[in-house]
């Protein structure tokens, strides 16, 4: 699993990335009450938003880490959003992206540089 400084987690398999936000990133936000994941089919690049997620206290875009191809959604997330706080890092993951350029996860947060960034925040 690699990790961005906005707080998004992707976990690679094969040529497709699975991505969503990090446990911190939900705790900081709160109840997440809605969420907007991206249609399957949509070009994104790395660095855009891609998704939105609110909660009680804020609306945040979620930002994809990687650029390439929504081959799926997480489309049980708009019926339950509240999975994202209960998992973020499980079952609360927005969309899989298959990854036109691997290369780009090796500029990605490994889980210690993440924690440490965290902890200097």
């Amino acid at each position: 699993m690699r990790f961005t400084k906005d707080h998004e987690w992707v976990s690679l398999d094969g040529d497709v990335a699975t991505v969503g936000i990090t446990s911190h990133a939900a705790e900081q936000l709160g109840d997440v009450v809605f969420v907007e994941v991206p249609e399957v089919g949509k070009s994104v690049k790395a660095g855009d938003a891609f998704a939105v997620v609110e909660s009680v206290k804020a609306a945040s875009d979620i930002y994809a880490p990687v650029t390439g191809e929504v081959v799926e959604a997480n489309d049980a997330l708009s019926g339950a959003p509240e999975t994202v706080n209960q998992g973020a890092e499980a079952d609360g993951w927005f969309a899989k992206i298959r990854v036109a350029n691997p290369a780009e996860l090796d500029a990605l947060m490994d889980k210690a540089a993440y924690d440490a960034y965290v902890a200097s925040l």
